[in-house]
């Protein structure tokens, strides 16, 4: 439970990813997929039955496939909203920094916050991926794709201004995305580190990985 509103962390999570992405969705739809998020993750994607989810959104059964064709397209919704929110809040601090260590501080500072503050469902967008349609998981791996070049493209333009010495752009982003979406795995709400702890080490981190010497 969130300590400013009382309410569940995954409904946290999807209200503010609808928000941030720009999309809009109609009460049974929000409470579908906040149902199927909680689901998902106290249950994982395999142990969760489409009744398990409509029960949870108050609904029949019946009520879930008037909105999704399957369980499975209520994941690859959560997945795509996650990774398109992730990608847009990455792409918005690179434009707004002043310079690329800025940029990519901020970057990581954010992930790293995102997947804490969201938790729940970052480990289902980033662990329950392998579930997805061959065609649902092609447009998520775009979107991964997308995250990636925006980190890649900051190393790249830190490189040339003599600020960053990377050798290996790719593994590099690589593994400072992986330094952040982390995150979600560990972290829980009882732990003395507080969200805003976490992005400062990992958004302070990352920079002194690739600061040239």
């Amino acid at each position: 439970m969130s300590a400013t509103t009382g309410a569940p962390l995954s409904e946290q999570s999807i209200l503010a990813t609808l928000e941030d992405s720009g999309d809009t969705a109609g009460a049974t739809v929000l409470r579908l997929m906040m149902a199927a998020a909680d689901a998902f993750s106290q249950r994982g994607f395999h142990a969760t039955t489409t009744r398990d989810i409509a029960s949870r959104a108050g609904l029949s059964p019946a009520g879930v496939y008037v909105h999704f064709s399957s369980k499975e397209d209520l994941l690859f919704q959560l997945s795509r909203r996650g990774h398109q929110t992730a990608r847009d809040q990455l792409v918005a601090a690179a434009d707004a920094a002043a310079s690329p260590t800025d940029a990519l501080r901020s970057i990581i500072a954010g992930f790293s916050k995102w997947h804490a503050e969201h938790h729940q469902l970052g480990r289902i967008v980033q662990y329950e991926f392998r579930h997805l349609t061959p065609e649902h998981r092609d447009t998520v791996l775009t979107l991964r794709k997308e995250i990636d070049e925006v980190v890649r493209g900051v190393l790249r333009d830190g490189v040339a201004r003599g600020e960053f010495e990377v050798e290996d752009v790719s593994a590099t982003a690589l593994a400072l995305l992986s330094l952040a979406v982390d995150v979600a795995r560990w972290y829980s709400p009882e732990i003395r580190r507080t969200p805003d702890d976490i992005a400062r080490t990992n958004g302070d981190l990352a920079v002194r990985l690739v600061t040239r010497r």
